[in-house]
C-alpha cells in the first residue's frame, strides 16, 4: 500500500466543522467557532487558505447544525460585491472575490450525529473517493511558511502511506491528544487516545493536521465507539499501523490552540502584530499596556 500512494497528488481537504465550541459560549450560541476571527479573518478561512496552497482543489466541509455561516462564508455575495464596487472599495471587493479561488470547489456533507472525529472523517468518504486527503481542524492554527499541510504534502510524496503531525507536549497535557511512539524512521508504531500522564508511552502528541491514505475509511467503518463513546480517528489510525505506514511528521511553524480562549487571545496577539493595517499601532498600545 505504500508505494501505491507515493507521489500521489492530494487534492481533497476535509474540515471537520460540526462541534459546538462550546469553550466559547455564549459568543459560539449562534455562530460557529469556526467563523471566529482572528484580525480580519475567520479561522476557517485561515484553514482553507492552508489547503488550497498545499494544493487541495476540493474543499469538503462536514457540517452540523447552527453551521450554515461557514457556507454562506465561502459562497458569492453579490450585494456586497456590487455595494463594494459602487464605493470604490476595490481592495476589499478583490478580498471577498478571491476567499474560494478559481478551480477550486466546495462541498457540504451533514454530519447527522455528533459520534466523534472519526465519524466526521468517515461521513467525508463519498466527497473524497479513493485518493489521499487532508484532514485539518481549523482551531489548530499553525503560523508557518510554507504552511503545515504544505510540509506534510513534501514528506507524503517521498514515502507515501500517511502523516500525522506531531508537536511535543507538556507530560500533563498528554490527556488532550493522541499520542505517539515512533520508530528511528518516524514511522509510528502505537498511538493512544488521550491518555493519563501516568500511562502516556510519550510526550508526542498529534495535533490538527493529517494526511491519510484512503484505507482509514475502511478502518473507520469497524471501528467502535471508544473514548466518551465517540468513534475515534485514533482508532482508526490505530487499526491502519499494521497494514499502511503512518508517519509523525514535525512540523516547522508556531501553533495556537484557538480551541482555548488564552490560544486564540495568544493568535489574535501575534496575527495583529503581523499584519499590514494594525502591527504598528497594536505593538506601540501593546507597550503602553505593558510597561504601565
Amino acid at each position: 500500500m505504500q508505494e501505491r500512494h507515493v507521489g500521489q497528488k492530494v487534492r481533497a481537504a476535509v474540515f471537520p466543522v460540526a462541534g459546538r465550541g462550546t469553550r466559547f459560549l455564549p459568543a459560539t450560541k449562534a455562530s460557529p467557532k469556526e467563523m471566529l476571527p482572528i484580525v480580519d479573518k475567520p479561522l476557517i478561512q485561515y484553514a482553507v487558505e492552508e489547503a488550497v496552497a498545499a494544493g487541495a482543489t476540493k474543499l469538503v466541509f462536514v457540517t452540523g447544525a447552527s453551521k450554515r455561516a461557514i457556507e454562506d462564508h465561502f459562497d458569492t455575495d453579490a450585494e456586497l460585491e456590487r455595494a463594494l464596487t459602487e464605493s470604490g472599495k476595490d481592495d476589499l471587493l478583490e478580498s471577498i472575490r478571491n476567499i474560494v479561488p478559481a478551480g477550486v470547489s466546495c462541498v457540504y456533507i451533514r454530519q447527522g450525529e455528533p459520534l466523534g472525529l472519526g465519524h466526521a472523517v468517515l461521513c467525508a468518504r463519498p466527497a473524497v473517493g479513493d485518493e489521499p486527503f487532508f484532514v485539518h481542524l481549523a482551531d489548530d492554527l499553525i503560523a508557518g511558511e510554507p504552511g503545515c499541510l504544505a510540509q506534510m504534502a513534501e514528506e507524503h510524496a517521498r514515502h507515501g502511506g500517511s502523516v500525522v503531525a506531531v508537536e511535543t507536549v507538556p507530560r500533563e497535557s498528554t490527556s488532550s491528544y493522541g499520542i505517539v511512539v515512533v520508530d528511528d524512521s518516524d514511522r509510528v508504531t502505537r498511538i493512544v487516545e488521550k491518555p493519563k500522564p501516568e500511562d502516556a508511552p510519550s510526550n508526542s502528541a498529534v495535533v490538527g493536521r493529517y494526511l491519510l491514505a484512503p484505507e482509514i475509511f475502511d478502518k473507520l467503518e469497524k471501528t467502535g465507539r471508544g473514548a466518551g463513546g465517540e468513534i475515534q480517528l485514533t482508532d482508526g489510525i490505530a487499526d491502519l499501523l499494521s497494514e499502511s505506514p503512518v508517519y509523525a511528521f514535525s512540523f516547522s511553524g508556531v501553533r495556537y490552540d484557538c480551541g482555548s480562549k488564552l490560544g486564540y487571545l495568544q493568535a489574535t496577539v501575534a496575527y495583529g502584530l503581523e499584519h499590514s493595517d494594525t502591527g504598528d499601532a497594536f505593538r506601540t498600545y501593546l507597550k503602553s499596556v505593558v510597561c504601565k
